[in-house]
């Protein structure tokens, strides 16, 4: 379990809906899909509502500041399936790029390389109260692009699996190169606080809203956070398929 499991889910049934792409700059293809993960009926770009909502507001704030920049989306909505279709991709990555065998790992070896791959990704769970944010449609991936249409460097590519994912990696950098990789990531994560999302602490590039850690998130962050441990999330794990019942 990772720490924000901690945090109890009160779903508010809220809609997927899809994201207006004419809106956003997106990566195509899909990056996942481009690996080979097959969404099937699905997509990967939905959100809920309130999260889309709360993205588009954070497009405004951007382009109020940085007239043409505009949000790229990476990924958003992953159901549970390709979550564990993608930690057992990166796993045989890793290994390819440390030029093992999966057949020849001890079981030492091989816990080390998952724990590595953890770093990153959520456990592909299926239990209702352990959900990986983005099966809960409230989580996403994004970076930005300039107004010349150019995906804005950030330091380090999304999903690596280094250090330099860290939000704060920069954060005292001495060359000018490095320093503008950290202004370009709190460029990011305020136009995204603004509108309401909170930063995962290791990832620069995945903000969430409504989902459990968005909420342990808001509790750490609290002057007194022994009075709002009652926070709850609001959006659990979901499909839309189920969604479409409702």
């Amino acid at each position: 379990m990772k720490p924000y499991h901690q945090i109890p889910i009160i779903e508010c049934h809220e809609p997927l809906v899809p994201i207006p792409l004419e809106r956003f700059a997106v990566f195509s293809p899909h990056p996942y899909i481009k690996v080979g993960a097959n969404y099937g009926t699905q997509s990967p770009y939905f959100l809920r509502q309130g999260v889309l909502d709360a993205l588009l507001e954070a497009q405004e704030h951007l382009q109020q500041t940085h007239p043409g920049w505009r949000i790229q989306i990476f990924d958003a909505y992953r159901p549970v399936e390709i979550q564990q279709y993608m930690v057992d991709y990166t796993f045989g990555e890793v290994v390819r790029e440390k030029g093992l065998k999966a057949t020849q790992l001890s079981p030492e070896h091989k816990e080390e390389i998952w724990q590595e791959v953890y770093q990153i990704w959520a456990i592909p769970s299926d239990n209702p109260a352990t959900p990986p944010p983005h099966s809960t449609g409230s989580a996403v991936d994004i970076t930005l692009t300039n107004d010349r249409g150019e995906t804005v460097d950030m330091g380090s590519e999304i999903d690596e699996l280094s250090a330099r994912s860290r939000p704060d990696y920069y954060a005292t950098a001495k060359t000018p190169k490095e320093q503008g990789y950290h202004t370009h990531r709190e460029r990011l994560n305020t136009i995204m606080v603004k509108a309401g999302f909170e930063r995962h602490p290791g990832e620069w590039w995945h903000f969430s809203l409504g989902d459990q850690m968005w909420a342990w998130l808001r509790v750490l962050q609290s002057a007194d956070p022994g009075r709002n441990r009652s926070l709850t999330a609001r959006y659990g794990k979901v499909t839309i398929s189920e969604l479409s019942k409702t």
